[in-house]
């Protein structure tokens, strides 16, 4: 029978909570208010008073809109590509047997520790190479090819329990590696897929570096938030507004993937759902 929680656990945690929220609460407030008011404080409540303008004046300034569709198309693009790639690499990395299996793997998986600011000058070079600078591809191939780093381990962690005899009923039936990776492994493994496509989208949704690096004409979001914050100019209104367009999707996303997300973490549960 599980105890009763200790009250001061309770609150510890509900402080923590509050801490949490403060911030979001000031940036909601700070949106709604006027500037002079946010000038002294977004919590004081001795000059009170709300507004839309911040709202309607960046929309009209910046193509927040358009920004918006931009971000959504790079993390969904980026998302379902590596939901896809991630567990057919990690099925063969687990099951196949192929010439240097192990070196690649070490060799992918080690990309991780690799600070994204290294390679931002070879890429630049690269693209411009190539002619891909403000091409959507200049930013998608990074963000597919340096998450493989973690989402490979991930699955491949989750893999190391897989039922092994699953797959080699599916052998002696006749089925071949990808038959098998299809119709056998895949459909047990979505729990730890659906955890690197979360970990995917929230990456590149609010991911800032490459972007502005590479994209001119059609940036996202996180660029544009860059843009709006002014260099002059103290807008925390217009910040505010921004900061809350930018950062409403990943946290919808997260609040209704979040079951999928908690049981992906549990990678060495195996297929025992």
């Amino acid at each position: 029978m599980i105890g009763r929680v200790p009250a001061w656990t309770v609150w510890v945690v509900g402080i923590i909570a509050v801490i949490w929220v403060i911030p979001i609460i000031g940036i909601v407030v700070t949106s709604v208010r006027p500037p002079s008011e946010v000038a002294l404080g977004w919590w004081r409540l001795d000059d009170l008073s709300f507004t839309l303008d911040a709202w309607f004046k960046v929309w009209d300034e910046y193509p927040l809109a358009k920004a918006f569709w931009t971000t959504a198309e790079l993390a969904a693009i980026a998302t379902v590509a590596t939901m896809l790639l991630t567990p057919a690499a990690a099925y063969a990395f687990h099951f196949l047997k192929f010439p240097f299996r192990r070196t690649l793997l070490i060799i992918i998986i080690n990309a991780f520790v690799l600070p994204q600011q290294v390679v931002i000058i070879p890429l630049f070079q690269l693209w411009r190479d190539l002619g891909m600078i403000d091409n959507i591809f200049s930013v998608l191939i990074p963000y597919v090819g340096m998450s493989f780093a973690w989402s490979i381990f991930l699955v491949k962690n989750f893999l190391e329990d897989f039922p092994k005899e699953l797959v080699e009923a599916a052998k002696i039936d006749g089925s071949g590696p990808l038959t098998t990776f299809w119709y056998v492994v895949l459909p047990n493994a979505l729990s730890p897929v659906f955890a690197v496509g979360i970990l995917q989208f929230l990456w590149t949704w609010n991911a800032l570096l490459l972007p502005m690096l590479y994209l001119r004409t059609n940036i996202p979001l996180p660029v544009m938030l860059a843009r709006v914050s002014g260099t002059y100019e103290v807008n925390w209104d217009l910040r505010s507004v921004a900061a809350i367009v930018t950062t409403i999707v990943p946290l919808i996303v997260f609040l209704i993937f979040q079951r999928q997300f908690a049981a992906g973490a549990e990678t060495r549960s195996g297929a025992k759902e």
